[in-house]
């Protein structure tokens, strides 16, 4: 049986971190998942998340301070920057007992994709050394073109192949079926190739990145074929609403 969880980078986006922890309980999320909570303190959220029952399914490690930053991990120059986000990150996430890291790579230029693959590779090692004792995964995630243009990490192929060339076991795959539909499709077959390197999947509607029952990807049909191949971990819930969360959450009653 699925499980979900309700990213609260993008739902109940209005209120305070805590209380959307709390929203995500009564609307039958069985977990919670965080983009970039930092501005909030851990111990906030960690009583939030012992209040519900919820766990923390992960969250990503800083963007970075300057205009247009998407992350550092593969940004040549910026590797102690990097560092300092890994560590900002893994600190959290041993705070409020958060299950992954995503690492985030960011965008550092064409001219430079030899380099930024020497230090993201880098970074990754560092990310995995140091969550392994905290029992994190650390999660590497491809984004398309169209919303993060000039990122680094674009293909489930190219994860996969820097997954395989790092040769950890707590380093792994987040499939974002709308990133990954946009970028590459054969959403369903390419999901039960790389299942055996996939941490976490998230979903949402493709083009609109709205609730998960329009557009061009069957989810009614796709979650189930997920369920099927026997995948143990959540779906992550990363859409934007349409109107309020509530009002949209049909698709997870199988409305």
């Amino acid at each position: 049986m699925l499980r979900f969880s309700a990213n609260l980078g993008f739902l109940w986006i209005d209120l305070p971190l805590a209380e959307r922890i709390r929203r995500a309980k009564a609307a039958g999320f069985d977990a919670v998942e965080f983009h970039f909570p930092y501005d909030v303190p851990a111990e906030e959220v960690r009583a939030a998340l012992e209040q519900t029952g919820l766990p923390a399914v992960g969250l990503n490690t800083p963007r970075g301070e300057r205009p247009g930053d998407m992350g550092l991990a593969a940004l040549p120059g910026r590797e102690e920057e990097a560092r300092t986000a890994i560590d900002r990150a893994l600190a959290y996430a041993q705070a409020i007992s958060a299950g992954y890291v995503h690492v985030t790579a960011g965008a550092p230029g064409e001219e430079r994709r030899d380099a930024a693959r020497r230090a993201y590779v880098d970074s990754l090692a560092y990310a995995a050394e140091r969550a392994a004792a905290a029992g994190i995964t650390i999660v590497i995630e491809p984004l398309n073109r169209f919303d993060a243009p000039g990122y680094f990490l674009r293909t489930s192929d190219q994860a996969a192949a820097l997954i395989g060339a790092l040769g950890q076991d707590n380093v792994r795959l987040m499939f974002d079926c709308y990133h990954a539909q946009i970028s590459e499709g054969d959403l369903t077959r390419r999901i039960e190739t790389l299942l055996p390197l996939v941490h976490h999947i998230q979903i949402a509607a493709v083009p609109s990145r709205r609730e998960p029952d329009e557009g061009e990807v069957a989810y009614d049909r796709l979650l189930n074929a997920i369920d099927a191949m026997g995948y143990g971990g959540f779906i992550g819930a990363e859409y934007r609403p349409r109107g309020t969360v509530e009002e949209g959450l049909g698709w997870m009653r199988g409305e």
